[in-house]
């Protein structure tokens, strides 16, 4: 499926990090960034695999045991005459349920409206045992100082909202997610300038020795779980109810339960 047409973009914010991808420090990220999902989608088996979240040259050429590929653009990035891939939104996939092996999503909770909406979507159309891919960045890290300058927090990405790890833990858990592995990486200042940053290059091994948790960027791998549930048998001349109590639903799904504890 192709979409030629021109889209402007509705979050600018997200479209100013398409754009800040291209710049030096960007292009480091999507370096480090590509080079471990390869390490984690080489090995994967399956029939449809989707990135969605627009990176040049995309991520899922490594995954070259599954055998359809989808790239899927966001509106929200305002990508200008997008020759491939799908143009859709991030809360309204265009797959049916149960239908994709594997979820990849580089920085998409950072800029979505809801991400949560957003993740209830991936946990739709993913298959059971399917696994999620969730590349982000960490707010307890160097990078993540550097939004509490008064310039800089209004650019990208600093300009996004960062969800540090036990918040995605707790979101994925919420829907009923196994966490399979947690990477942390890029230990070195967001400088601008090349040089600068490869004048820091020590601080990437020295990093992962003393600070693993302060990486600026992490890479998450989850698996979808549906554990069968086991009838139990009740003894209905017992008493199971407390006087005046209705009977209402007995369980509540995963995507119940973090809608529920949105609203409170």
């Amino acid at each position: 499926m192709e979409n030629k047409s021109t889209t402007a973009s509705s979050n600018p914010a997200r479209a100013g990090f398409s754009a800040w991808l291209k710049s030096v420090t960007g292009g480091i990220l999507v370096s480090y960034e590509r080079e471990k999902i390869a390490g984690i989608l080489s090995d994967l088996i399956g029939y449809h695999i989707t990135q969605i979240g627009h990176f040049d040259g995309g991520m899922l050429d490594s995954a070259c045991r599954i055998r359809n590929k989808i790239e899927l653009h966001l509106e929200e990035d305002g990508l200008q005459d997008c020759g491939c891939g799908v143009l859709a939104n991030a809360v309204s996939l265009p797959f049916a349920a149960h239908s994709i092996d594997v979820v990849v999503i580089p920085h998409v909770l950072e800029f979505a409206r809801d991400p949560d909406t957003a993740l209830k979507e991936i946990d739709r159309v993913l298959i059971d045992d399917g696994l999620l891919v969730i590349a982000g960045f960490n707010p307890w890290s160097l990078w993540g100082l550097w939004r509490l300058h008064p310039v800089l927090r209004n650019r990208p990405p600093w300009n996004g909202r960062f969800h540090g790890t036990a918040r995605l833990k707790h979101w994925l858990s919420m829907l009923d997610f196994e966490l399979l592995e947690v990477d942390r990486f890029l230990y070195r200042p967001p400088f601008g300038q090349r040089s600068r940053m490869k004048r820091w290059l020590f601080l990437e091994k020295l990093g992962k020795l003393c600070w693993p948790y302060l990486g600026a960027a992490y890479i998450i791998l989850a698996r979808k779980r549906r554990i069968p549930v086991t009838p139990v048998k009740i003894n209905w001349r017992e008493k199971t109810f407390l006087p005046g109590a209705s009977a209402g639903p007995a369980t509540m799904t995963g995507a119940d339960k973090l809608h529920h504890e949105r609203e409170l």
